[in-house]
C-alpha cells in the first residue's frame, strides 16, 4: 500500500514538472513588431541580440530593456544576415525539445533505477536466502520417541563431521537421508534437533523456495543452496515437502514439467558431485515417497530411508508430558488413559487437541483441564469417527 502511494506521488510530481515547463515556455511577454521594421533595425545596427525560435524571433534594441518579437522568415540565409550586421544570435529551445529532454531524463532515471534495484535485490537474495542456522538450540530432548532413529542419525552425522576417521575403515559419508510419513509427526523438528544435537550448521528449506515464474531459476537456487552449504560445512541441508521438487520426470510434458526436470537434474549433479567429499548431508522429508523420481532417491544419493509413523503409546505419553508443561491437567485425568485415547493421532493433532482443551477450560473460567474439555476439543478438531472411537475407548 505504501509503495503504491509513493509511486502515485512520484507520477504527480513528474506531471507537475512537465506542465510547469510547458506553461513557462509557452508564455510570451514580448512586444510584437512587423518584420519590415525589424529588418530596418537590423540594417541600421539597432538590434543587439536575437533569439531564433521555431515561429518567432525575439530580440532586444540598443538602449532598451523591452523584449520584442517578430515573425521568423525561415530562410537559410537569415542567421547569416543577422551575424553580418553585428547581431548576437542564439537559438531558442522550443517546448517540444524541452519535453523530449525531460522525458529522456525521466526514462534514464527509471531505467538505471531498475538496474540498481535489481542488483540490490540480487545481492540481498544471495545474502539472505537459505539462512544458515549456526547456534541451534533444538535438541533430541525436544523430540518424543524415535530412540532407534536418533541413534542411527547421530552415527550418520558423526561420519559427516569426521570423514577421515571413517574413510580409514572404508566407510564413505552418507549423502542423503529420506524421512517419509504422514504430515504432523515432527520430521522437520527431528531434522533440526539432529543438527542441534550434533552441533553442525543447519539450512532449512522447503520445495516452494525453489519454485519461480522465471524458467531456470529453480536449478540456480539449488546450486546456490549447495554452494552455501559447502561454504559452511559440516552442514545439514533440510528440504521439506520434497515431493514438490522431486516428482518423477515427464520428458514430454509442458513447461512446468521441464522446469521440474531441470531442478531434479541440478539435485542429481550436486548430490553426485560434491556432498561425499565436502561435508554436506541432505535430509529430505516427504508425505508421498512413491511420487519421487527413482533416480533421485536411489542408494548413493539418499542412502537411508526412514518412516516417521504416528506416535506409539509410550511416545504419546512423552508427548502429553511435553505439551502440558505449561498447562494444568485435572487430577482426574490419567495421562496413560489419555495416551490410549489419542491412538491414531499425529503429534501435531495431539498438540492441537491439548491446546484446544486448554482454551475450552479457559472459556469456562477454569485453569484445570478436565476429561470433558479434552473430549470437546477432539470434537472440534478431529472428525466424528475419531470422537466416536475416543468415547468407545473411554
Amino acid at each position: 500500500m505504501r509503495n503504491k502511494r509513493n509511486i502515485s506521488i512520484f507520477c504527480i510530481v513528474v506531471l507537475a514538472i512537465i506542465v510547469g515547463i510547458a506553461f513557462y515556455f509557452e508564455r510570451d511577454n514580448s512586444v510584437p513588431m512587423p518584420y519590415a521594421d525589424f529588418y530596418n533595425h537590423v540594417k541600421n545596427g539597432n538590434v543587439v541580440s536575437a533569439e531564433i525560435g521555431r515561429d518567432r524571433v525575439r530580440f532586444y534594441l540598443k538602449g532598451e530593456q523591452e523584449k520584442y518579437s517578430t515573425d521568423n522568415p525561415e530562410l537559410d540565409s537569415f542567421k547569416e544576415f543577422l551575424l553580418l550586421n553585428g547581431v548576437e544570435v542564439s537559438s531558442e529551445e522550443n517546448i517540444d525539445e524541452i519535453l523530449v529532454t525531460v522525458t529522456d531524463m525521466i526514462f534514464n532515471v527509471i531505467f538505471f533505477g531498475i538496474i540498481i534495484f535489481g542488483v540490490y535485490k540480487l545481492i540481498s537474495y544471495r545474502k539472505n536466502t537459505f539462512k544458515v542456522i549456526r547456534d541451534n538450540k533444538t535438541k533430541f530432548s525436544d523430540v518424543a520417541g524415535m530412540e532407534d532413529l536418533k541413534r542411527e542419525m547421530l552415527q550418520a552425522v558423526d561420519i559427516l563431521k569426521n570423514p577421515q576417521k571413517y574413510a580409514e575403515k572404508g566407510i564413505r559419508p552418507i549423502n542423503g537421508i529420506m524421512l517419509e510419513g504422514s504430515p504432523g509427526n515432527g520430521k522437520t523438528l527431528f531434522a533440526r534437533a539432529l543438527a542441534g544435537e550434533a552441533k553442525v550448521n543447519f539450512i532449512a528449506t522447503k520445495a516452494t523456495d525453489f519454485q519461480s515464474a522465471i524458467m531456470s531459476i529453480g536449478p540456480a537456487k539449488i546450486k546456490a543452496l549447495f554452494r552455501k552449504a559447502r561454504a559452511n560445512k559440516p552442514c545439514i541441508i533440510f528440504i521439506d515437502e520434497f515431493d514438490g521438487i522431486g516428482e518423477k520426470r515427464y520428458f514430454s510434458g509442458a513447461g512446468i514439467d521441464k522446469e521440474n526436470n531441470r531442478i531434479i537434474t541440478a539435485m542429481l549433479n550436486e548430490m553426485d558431485g560434491f556432498t561425499r567429499e565436502e561435508g554436506v548431508m541432505v535430509i529430505a522429508a516427504t508425505n508421498n515417497y512413491k511420487a519421487l523420481d527413482e533416480a533421485l532417491v536411489r542408494p548413493g544419493r539418499f542412502d537411508k530411508k526412514y518412516t516417521v509413523p504416528n506416535p506409539d503409546y509410550n511416545t504419546r505419553i512423552e508427548l502429553i508430558n511435553i505439551y502440558t508443561r505449561k498447562k494444568k491437567l485435572s487430577q482426574s485425568v490419567s495421562i496413560e488413559k489419555l495416551a490410549a485415547q489419542f491412538d491414531g493421532l499425529s503429534c501435531s493433532q495431539i498438540e492441537t487437541v491439548l491446546n484446544e482443551a486448554a482454551m475450552v477450560a479457559s472459556g469456562d473460567g477454569r485453569e484445570d483441564i478436565t476429561e470433558n474439555d479434552i473430549i470437546e476439543a477432539i470434537r472440534r478438531i478431529c472428525n466424528i469417527s475419531t470422537v466416536r472411537e475416543t468415547r468407545r475407548t473411554k
